[in-house]
């Protein structure tokens, strides 16, 4: 494989995530916190929709607000409360299958009950991000052919049944020896419920990485405002054909870099893109350009770590590994696109 050359450095990782290095140098506090800690005059008996009315309002003056200690009703726990109302006609993601997951009901992802398939300390993530603190959910929102982790993704009652209180444990233990605390999976939307209520027992000031496909719904997008500092996006298809193809979900692009729009309003961002064998001109090629066009100080990862997998080699263009002159060719396109590319 073509070997990286690493032209990035840390003042471009500065300038793409500039709260999250001012965490991790002791200027400031994860943004959760300071959701956990802003004060609401709120009854959370109330409707849905007026709910969202108090949280659309709360968000405005979050960034300006000062955090009380152990508030009666904070923001966090209204994010919690809306987030359990989507649970009960599902439209975390954007399939939107409306069941009932808060009486056992399975939709597309089949998650009822998260499971968590792993935690560990992870040191294969990107520079900015290792040591990551990874806690791996079992399940996925998408049905990707080339799953390298399709064990996970596509079984998701595989793992243990973590309380919330538990995971807020092991996130307090690793924090000493971790960067982040990096939500993944699978895809960790279908868990938003329970990440929410972890983070509500949790008060170790350690940044939060949403690692997800990003077809979220923009109610979701709106959950994780104000609690994520760091979205590590995988952006996989320039078209939504070859997303309905090999992922089996509709209208991707719209979402997609509609989603990486809203990420970037609210924090940093790193997108990560898997080049596939015989879609530099179709996938490749339309997203790097998109992102050069849209989005102003993120990192990109152009990665090179394609082989054929799960259910691959029903695809023609997937069976073969990934050439040199494949990959040197995207990543040469990404340089000269002025894109600040990380590792």
């Amino acid at each position: 494989m073509f070997i990286k050359i690493r032209l990035s450095d840390i003042e471009g990782a500065k300038r793409a995530l500039p709260n999250y290095y001012n965490i991790l140098e002791g200027r400031k506090n994860a943004i959760y916190l300071k959701s956990k800690g802003m004060s609401l005059d709120c009854d959370l008996s109330k409707s849905e929709h007026e709910l969202w009315d108090i949280h659309e309002k709360a968000m405005l003056s979050l960034r300006k607000s000062e955090a009380t200690k152990n508030p009666k009703t904070s923001l966090l726990d209204l994010k919690l409360k809306l987030a359990r109302h989507m649970l009960s006609k599902c439209e975390l993601c954007e399939r939107k299958c409306g069941a009932n997951r808060l009486m056992g009901k399975e939709g597309h992802c089949h998650v009822v009950e998260s499971k968590v398939s792993s935690e560990f300390v992870h040191w294969g993530e990107e520079p900015e991000l290792v040591p990551s603190h990874t806690i791996f959910f079992s399940g996925c929102t998408f049905n990707c052919a080339f799953c390298q982790n399709w064990d996970i993704s596509q079984n998701p009652k595989s793992g243990d049944a973590f309380s919330p209180t538990r995971v807020a444990e092991i996130i307090k233990r690793r924090s000493d020896s971790t960067r982040n605390t990096n939500w993944v999976g699978g895809d960790p939307t279908s868990n938003l419920p329970f990440i929410l209520d972890t983070l509500t027992y949790c008060n170790v000031n350690t940044p939060q990485v949403w690692n997800s496909n990003m077809y979220l719904t923009e109610k979701s997008m709106k959950l994780l405002d104000g609690l994520i500092d760091v979205y590590l996006t995988d952006f996989k298809y320039g078209n939504s054909e070859c997303a309905k193809r090999l992922s089996n979900v509709d209208n991707y692009w719209d979402i997609v870099c509609r989603n990486h729009k809203i990420a970037r309003s609210q924090c940093g961002v790193i997108i990560r893109h898997l080049v596939l064998p015989g879609h530099f001109k179709c996938c490749t090629k339309p997203i790097l350009e998109w992102i050069a066009k849209n989005l102003e100080n993120v990192r990109v990862n152009v990665m090179d770590q394609f082989r054929p997998a799960y259910n691959a080699y029903e695809y023609e263009e997937l069976t073969e590994r990934l050439t040199r002159e494949e990959f040197k060719h995207s990543y040469e396109f990404a340089l000269g696109l002025g894109l600040s590319l990380t590792d």
